[in-house]
């Protein structure tokens, strides 16, 4: 791969994973102090349109970008019109009018999230090796965007409205620049539209597998607990008095950096089932985390149950992908992957949206939350997740075409 190409390409990742950084951690907070007469139930609501975008992206990207429009300019278009709906957020002043518009811009938003993989990957030899590299300007993006946010001190001064202004900005800027990034035309042009291929249905196959099946339920149950971290966690150290929150919350993707580094030397040593387990057992640990530290005693628990978002993601999610690839075979790969992530960021984080704000609204009390009762929920979902899957997994990773 050419070096400005190379460039080009973690721009672009830079750009698109700042967009979202830059406003989605401080929703909930921006939700309940910025919009009029809100609640709890309404972050999740808020938070909820992440998984209807994660459910309508297959169809956006597998029938428009891989066979009628390339998918550079589809990109560009897609964050120009979202840099307008971003900055008309900034100013909504109700839920009801902020909702509609937020809604419209996740269901634009995240099949760009499969757009700037397409587009990298048309660029490379030999993606095993050469997408990390350019990958991780996006958590680089990330990172940057939460401590910008810090720095800046929207949160405490209340101007979480700037927020969205910002990633506008950057959402305008890819948009434009999308339009000179290598041209990636549709890889299925004049082919048929199988909705079972948008949907990754073909490797449905690998739920015969008891162990898999096992995984596949076990990846939807866990990001229930999950939903509760992304839709509470900023509000909640807010309201606990953390100076910067959003700044101090990056330090869960710099955490999934280093531990980014260090998974295959632990994926040597330990295998599938037991960094599965370590995942999940992050999960426990994390909620207990957040439900026993607080500003004045336990401060050093509550920056840890957000370190170790790295063990979080990388053991479990990462983990499951490299299962999930290695169970499919090679007929199966890319089908296998969009049914998995349908699964979990459609169903599973869609079920925990749901539940999550109607229980942190249920236990107000004078002058906030009952924080501890709240994170012991997530974390008693995670152990019982945990132990079934130590008691009945079993690593039989066999590819899903093979016999015997």
């Amino acid at each position: 791969m050419k070096s400005a190409v190379r460039l080009q390409l973690s721009f672009m990742m830079f750009l698109e994973f700042f967009i979202w950084g830059a406003w989605f951690v401080t929703l909930g907070t921006f939700v309940l102090k910025n919009l009029q007469d809100t609640n709890a139930t309404q972050v999740s609501v808020a938070f909820l349109t992440q998984s209807i975008g994660a459910v309508i992206a297959p169809f956006i990207v597998g029938i428009i970008a891989d066979r009628f429009i390339s998918a550079q300019v589809i990109l560009g278009a897609i964050h120009i019109v979202g840099s307008a709906l971003l900055w008309i957020c900034s100013g909504m002043q109700s839920f009801d009018s902020f909702y509609p518009l937020l809604l419209l811009y996740m269901i634009l938003y995240m099949p760009t999230l499969a757009l700037v993989n397409s587009i990298s990957f048309r660029q490379m030899t030999d993606p095993s090796k050469e997408f990390s590299s350019i990958r991780v300007f996006g958590t680089v993006g990330w990172i940057i965007a939460g401590l910008l946010i810090g720095w800046l001190n929207w949160e405490k001064q209340n101007h979480l409205d700037a927020t969205f202004k910002m990633a506008a900005a950057a959402s305008l800027l890819l948009g434009l620049f999308s339009f000179s990034l290598p041209k990636t035309p549709p890889a299925k042009k004049g082919t048929k539209v199988s909705v079972r291929e948008i949907l990754g249905l073909d490797a449905i196959r690998m739920l015969k597998d008891s162990s898999y099946r096992l995984f596949f339920i076990a990846s939807i149950a866990i990001c229930v607990p999950l939903a509760f971290y992304y839709n509470f966690t900023n509000p909640f150290l807010n309201e606990i008095g953390m100076e910067a929150a959003a700044g101090k919350q990056s330090m869960g993707q710099i955490s999934e950096l280093l531990f980014m580094l260090v998974m295959p030397l632990f994926f040597a040593r330990l295998g599938v089932k037991k960094m599965l387990a370590l995942g999940m057992l992050a999960w426990v640990i994390r909620y207990a985390c957040f439900a026993y530290g607080n500003i004045d005693s336990n401060y050093w628990m509550l920056i840890a149950g957000i370190v170790l978002h790295g063990i979080c993601y990388d053991f479990f999610f990462v983990t499951g992908q490299i299962y999930t690839d290695k169970m499919a075979g090679e007929e199966f790969k890319s089908s296998a992957q969009g049914f998995v992530t349908l699964a979990t960021y459609g169903v599973g984080m869609l079920f925990g949206f749901l539940i999550s704000g109607p229980i942190v609204e249920a236990r107000k009390i004078p002058g906030g939350h009952n924080w501890q009762g709240i994170w012991l929920i997530p974390a008693g979902i995670a152990a019982v997740v945990l132990v079934l899957f130590l008691l009945l997994f079993k690593d039989s990773s066999k590819p899903a075409g093979s016999k015997g």
